[in-house]
């Protein structure tokens, strides 16, 4: 039997052994989409208590914890409310006990090894005592925001941004010389594009405000936009991330668009079928303007958001209850890209959905499209949400590597709102690492350590890099 999470945790065979612990542990870390916020990297956050990293505090929250509390009927109170903090901790501690086979136990595991040296298990039994250990530890000074991001090896990150954020906090970042990582904002436009949902109005209010362009037609729209684009590039922007309940592709027009932008800025109710026709039009504007400039267009669909409308009406958005959606829209993406294709303005793209059953869907249509001296132009986005599993991350490098090149993927990323979470992309190097040993070692593949080696550090690191053409020491 082996130890629970040893150093060969994850690791099945020798082959796999080596190509972890010679090749892939070695790499640092890009995380080119997370949701964490640059003011605490700005400002070296230090945090008091272990309950406030791991559960809730201010504009944080993990949901993926509140989920698991829930499910073993502890009261919100000491999921999201205003509990104790240490009796909170028990009960996430008891929670993640019995989650056997979740992803969370193993998080929760590799992040008390790693930042708290805590090689134990994680109960009820062991809580009070881990509780301390931990609040003792982030008393140190390497416990510290940028202590974390250091320790980790992180070398950049690309925050989640909307196109009116000022970007103050960046700008503060790249003038601090003491500050080692490399903080880039990544543009998420999803409210300029979301007509039919509540705020709409009230947004575009605040763009034309962002971008001194009076907002009456589409086009006005795509200018403000595009003035906002123009910032964030300026500020070293080359990402951008797309929200999307499923792929449109409804083409309408100029006309038609504008009766449906009039009617939503008078505060009407917009229709599902005029909401696509004017979702297409700032796709396809969108699409063509980070061609032009270089960017890369990540896009994620798939979830059925705010199912339970009690908990969303007393709560807000993101607070884990959320699932898997099945809308299918693989023609409207075909349509989409195909159309982009006729004005050769193609971007690179990440593609994810929520639906791991799309993940052939997504690998073959990307693959129609492609430009020389770029590798997988159009790529299968790591597995996301809750895909995020040991069994979706190895269903999702076994469709990109059935259907595309395994050695031009990009690797992991944290989508997290946790300067903790840095832990994932070892969880993901050590599934990759075991997944290539096992073909090694049943003849699949050559036994070939150095070009092996080199290939998952590529996967890990390298390809990154080259892909969305960051620039990093």
């Amino acid at each position: 039997m082996k130890n629970f999470m040893d150093k060969d945790f994850l690791l099945s065979n020798d082959t796999a052994k080596t190509l972890f612990h010679d090749y892939a542990d070695k790499m640092p870390i890009i995380d080119y989409h997370c949701h964490i916020n640059p003011q605490e990297i700005y400002e070296d956050r230090k945090f008091s208590d272990i309950t406030k990293v791991w559960l809730s505090d201010g504009n944080f929250g993990d949901h993926y914890k509140w989920r698991i509390m829930r499910a073993c009927g502890y009261p919100e109170d000491l999921v999201t409310g205003s509990g104790d903090p240490k009796e909170k901790f028990r009960a996430w501690a008891d929670a993640v006990s019995r989650a056997v086979g979740n992803p969370l136990h193993h998080w929760t595991h590799l992040e008390l090894q790693r930042y708290f040296g805590y090689n134990g298990t994680l109960s009820l039994k062991t809580a009070d005592e881990v509780y301390e250990l931990c609040n003792k530890k982030l008393a140190e000074p390497t416990m510290s925001v940028r202590g974390l991001i250091d320790q980790s090896n992180v070398k950049l990150i690309c925050t989640t941004d909307d196109p009116v954020d000022s970007l103050e906090w960046h700008k503060k970042i790249a003038e601090d010389p003491t500050c080692k990582v490399k903080v880039l904002p990544a543009c998420r436009p999803d409210k300029a594009i979301n007509i039919e949902k509540e705020g709409f109005k009230e947004y575009i209010g605040k763009l034309s405000d962002a971008s001194g362009v009076s907002i009456k037609t589409v086009s006005d729209v795509k200018d403000a936009l595009a003035k906002r684009l123009e910032f964030f590039h300026s500020m070293g922007c080359i990402n951008s991330d797309h929200g999307l309940d499923y792929v449109v592709y409804s083409p309408a027009s100029e006309d038609k668009l504008n009766k449906t932008l009039a009617a939503a800025l008078s505060g009407e109710t917009v229709c599902q079928a005029d909401a696509d026709e004017y979702k297409t039009a700032i796709l396809l504007f969108l699409g063509e303007w980070y061609a032009k400039h270089g960017w890369v267009m990540q896009i994620h669909y798939g979830a059925q958001r705010n199912v339970n409308y009690q908990t969303f009406k007393k709560m807000g958005p993101d607070t884990g209850v959320d699932a898997i959606g099945n809308k299918p829209c693989g023609a409207e993406l075909a349509l989409l890209l195909g159309e982009l294709a006729k004005k050769d303005s193609v971007p690179k793209m990440v593609l994810y959905s929520l639906n791991e059953n799309d993940n052939q869907l997504l690998a073959t249509v990307g693959a129609c499209f492609y430009e020389a001296g770029i590798n997988t132009k159009i790529q299968l986005g790591s597995a996301w949400w809750f895909n995020d599993t040991k069994v979706g991350m190895i269903k999702q490098l076994t469709d990109f590597a059935n259907l595309n090149v395994l050695g031009n993927f990009i690797g992991m990323l944290t989508d997290s709102r946790s300067f903790l979470s840095y832990t994932r992309h070892e969880y993901f190097r050590r599934i990759l690492c075991n997944l290539i040993g096992q073909w090694v070692e049943n003849g699949e593949y050559p036994n070939d350590i150095e070009f092996l080696g080199k290939l998952v550090q590529d996967i890990s690191y390298n390809n990154t890099v080259k892909f969305f053409g960051f620039k990093v020491d």
